[in-house]
């Protein structure tokens, strides 16, 4: 049992979605020149710290408690950064579902280094946390801060946006699993799928006058993900009779979700999709994390 003065951290881990998605197209260095918006959204999972001898983590999903989980290896990262090997006993409540292209794994990470730079009081400059989540996923420079960000190269480079609007969101997850997704959903695309990165520029402008028009919303592996994931064709209809506006993927698959244009709206759509008896969510988007 912890003394009552004993230190603990805790943080929240706020899932994404890509707003926009454009892939302009294969770098000499084999990895893929992207343009991205991503979004944070109320869905997260939520972590705890406290002060240990050596490092130690408990998941409310067993399987993820190894070495090779996102959390261990940041904070094993971090220790690396500072030269020495403080303690800590992380407890993960996972809410986030695991491979879905929400971002959670990635964002426990960043969970992690802000955690741990409070916990072990050191002071870090996010500068420093951001280099050091480049490391372990691209993703984890943008969740360190959350919002709305441009993200531009292979996904490293982040730049903040103007807040989207306070959106609604209806997400569903189907349960189809793909090994090696995103490696696999990126060898599909070919030249037919590149774009321009206008998409992304447009929707920039708009979220600069608070708006968030669900017709510029895309995601270059929509193009392929059909092939990709068996059977989530009929999840995208299953939306659409919902009364989706538009379906859009979340990052590498296979979530998919469709903006509300209230809470009421996204809690009607979300009780049509019911019967489906998979993963349904009402999220609405999350801005800047304190």
């Amino acid at each position: 049992m912890s003394s009552p003065d004993e230190k603990m951290v805790q943080e929240t881990a706020y899932a994404k979605v890509n707003l926009t998605l454009e892939v302009l197209g294969r770098r000499q260095d084999g990895y893929h020149e992207i343009r991205s918006i991503l979004q944070t959204i109320s869905l997260a999972d939520h972590l705890t710290f406290r002060q240990a001898d050596g490092l130690h983590l408990d998941c409310t999903v067993p399987g993820l408690e190894g070495t090779s989980n996102l959390v261990m290896r940041a904070a094993h990262l971090m220790q690396t950064a500072i030269g020495r090997q403080p303690g800590a006993h992380i407890k993960l409540r996972k809410e986030v579902p695991v491979a879905a292209g929400l971002g959670g794994g990635s964002s426990d990470a960043a969970a992690t280094l802000r955690g741990l730079n409070r916990l072990w009081n050191l002071d870090l400059p996010f500068e420093r946390l951001s280099t050091m989540g480049a490391a372990l996923g691209s993703d984890v420079p943008f969740l360190l801060r959350g919002g709305t960000a441009l993200v531009r190269g292979r996904g490293e480079a982040v730049v903040p946006l103007a807040p989207a609007p306070s959106t609604w969101l209806v997400l569903l997850v189907p349960p189809l699993w793909l090994e090696n997704k995103t490696a696999h959903l990126y060898s599909l695309l070919d030249a037919d799928c590149y774009t321009s990165g206008e998409a992304t520029r447009r929707l920039s402008e708009e979220l600069g006058k608070n708006r968030l028009p669900a017709g510029l919303l895309c995601n270059a592996f929509e193009r392929v993900m059909h092939g990709a994931f068996s059977g989530i064709s009929r999840f995208a209809a299953a939306l659409v009779d919902a009364g989706a506006r538009k379906v859009n993927l979340a990052g590498s698959g296979p979530t998919l979700y469709t903006t509300a244009q209230d809470e009421k709206d996204a809690e009607e759509i979300a009780q049509k999709l019911k019967p489906f008896s998979h993963r349904v969510f009402v999220v609405k988007t999350v801005a800047v994390v304190p």
